[in-house]
């Protein structure tokens, strides 16, 4: 994957992929993207499950769903939470780069569909498998 091009196709295809209206074709895009057994770790949990955890003496977990099937769950509950209803939309931020073999890093936002206003956004760091498919996504949210 050291190929610009390939990174950004990689790239794109990810955001896309969060974007996706269709349950079908954002499943096959779950199962294109990502090794069987993956695993995607949302590693700043909301500020609400931080405090929860703080209150209970515990340092704030990170978040992590492993397979496709909880990948699916994810991905479609992000794009009802925060796409289907119109306003904002997924878009690739910054170019993707390779600092090492076999591992991608990414920025994401979210932008308002209507004035382009960047309202989020993220940066992903993702291990890749022998195929080309993401074996790890530690994602990192970043708020605008």
């Amino acid at each position: 994957m050291s190929n610009a091009l390939d990174l950004k196709e990689f790239a794109d295809k990810y955001v896309t992929l969060w974007n996706e209206p269709d349950p079908e074709a954002r499943g096959a895009l779950v199962r294109d993207l990502w090794a069987p057994d993956a695993v995607q770790v949302l590693t700043d949990p909301p500020q609400e499950m931080r405090e929860a955890a703080k209150a209970l003496a515990f340092p704030a977990p990170p978040l992590e769903v492993r397979g496709h099937a909880a990948l699916d769950a994810r991905v479609t509950r992000a794009y009802e939470m925060f796409i289907k209803a119109g306003e904002y939309a997924f878009v690739s931020g910054a170019e993707p780069y390779e600092p090492m073999a076999g591992v991608v890093c990414l920025r994401w936002k979210m932008r308002t569909t209507g004035t382009g206003e960047d309202v989020g956004g993220g940066f992903d760091v993702i291990s890749l498998d022998a195929d080309g498919r993401i074996r790890s996504d530690h994602q990192f949210i970043e708020m605008s």
